[in-house]
C-alpha cells in the first residue's frame, strides 16, 4: 500500500537539506508556491512563470511543516475565501473556506516576515498578507461595483492604474494596465506597514506593498493567467531577482535559515 504523499511536493525534505540551500555551489533559487490540497492550474502556471524567470519551485500544501529559510522567495497563490474570523468578523456571504490552509498560508508568512524573505501574494495572498498586518476584507464587492464589470475576467479586459513611484510602478513602468479579476472579495481596511501601489476604475485595491526594505508585494489579479504579456511576466521575474538578492546577502552573513 502507497503511503501519504509527502506535503511538499516534488521534493522530499532530505533534498530540502541545509546545504541546499546555502553552500554557494548550488545557485540556483527554490521559492515556495503555498496552495490547496492539490495543486491547480493555477499554481503550475505560477510555477512556469518561475522557471521562465530562472528559478525552481515548491509546492506547499495546508498542513505542511516546513522551514521557510530553506526557499529563497514565497508566492501565497490564490484560492478560496480567507475565514472572516482572521480580521474580527462574521461571515456575510456563503463562502468555501479551507481552514488547514488559512493556517499555513499564515504560519507561512509569519516566517517570512520574521527572515524578510521576498513575497509575492495573489488574488487571496495579496489579501492574507493585508489581514496579517491587521487589515480587513470586504467579503463582496460584486454589487458595488459600478464602473467594472461584474462577472470574472480571466483576459486583461480590466484597467488597472498603477502608483509609478512603487515597487510594482517600477516592474510595470506605465500609468495603467490591462488585467483580469477572478476574485469578489477586496482590501477594505489597509493593514500595518502597506501601502496602495494599485486601483480599479471603482478604485478597489488592486496591488499593496510594504513601506519597508522588506520585498512584499501583493496584486489582487493573476498574472500566471497572462504570462504570454511581458509586463506581467516581470511580476515573477522581480519576485526572483528579490530571491536571489536575499539569498546572496544571506551567504554573506552566514547562511542562517532558523526563522
Amino acid at each position: 500500500m502507497a503511503g501519504p504523499k509527502p506535503a511538499i511536493s516534488g521534493y522530499t525534505q532530505k533534498a530540502m537539506s541545509h546545504n541546499t540551500v546555502t553552500r554557494s555551489d548550488h545557485p540556483g533559487l527554490t521559492i515556495g508556491i503555498s496552495g490547496p490540497g492539490r495543486a491547480g492550474t493555477p499554481q503550475r502556471l505560477i510555477s512556469l512563470g518561475l522557471k521562465l524567470a530562472g528559478a525552481g519551485s515548491v509546492y506547499i500544501r495546508p498542513g505542511s511543516r516546513i522551514n521557510v529559510g530553506l526557499l529563497d522567495g514565497l508566492v501565497l497563490s490564490g484560492g478560496s475565501h480567507i475565514h472572516p474570523g482572521r480580521y474580527g468578523q462574521e461571515p456575510e456571504v456563503t463562502a468555501r473556506y479551507d481552514f488547514p490552509r488559512d493556517e499555513t498560508d499564515w504560519q507561512l508568512l509569519r516566517q517570512a516576515e520574521q527572515l524578510h524573505l521576498p513575497v509575492l501574494g495573489i488574488c487571496r495572498g495579496a489579501q492574507l498578507i493585508n489581514v496579517y498586518r491587521g487589515g480587513s476584507l470586504c467579503q463582496d464587492v460584486t454589487p458595488l461595483r459600478v464602473h467594472t464589470r461584474h462577472h470574472p475576467l480571466l483576459f486583461p479586459l480590466q484597467t488597472v492604474r498603477l502608483v509609478h513611484d512603487s515597487v510594482l510602478g517600477h516592474i510595470m513602468p506605465a500609468t495603467s494596465i490591462g488585467a483580469n479579476r477572478i476574485h469578489s472579495q477586496a482590501i477594505k481596511l489597509l493593514g500595518r506597514n502597506l501601502r496602495v501601489v494599485a486601483v480599479d476604475n471603482d478604485l478597489f485595491v488592486q496591488g499593496i506593498e510594504t513601506t519597508d526594505e522588506h520585498w512584499i508585494l501583493g496584486i489582487q489579479w493573476h498574472p500566471e493567467y497572462l504570462l504570454y504579456h511581458s509586463g506581467h511576466r516581470r511580476i515573477f521575474t522581480s519576485l526572483v531577482e528579490a530571491a536571489r538578492q536575499w539569498k546572496l546577502a544571506r551567504l554573506e552573513g552566514g547562511g542562517a535559515t532558523d526563522p
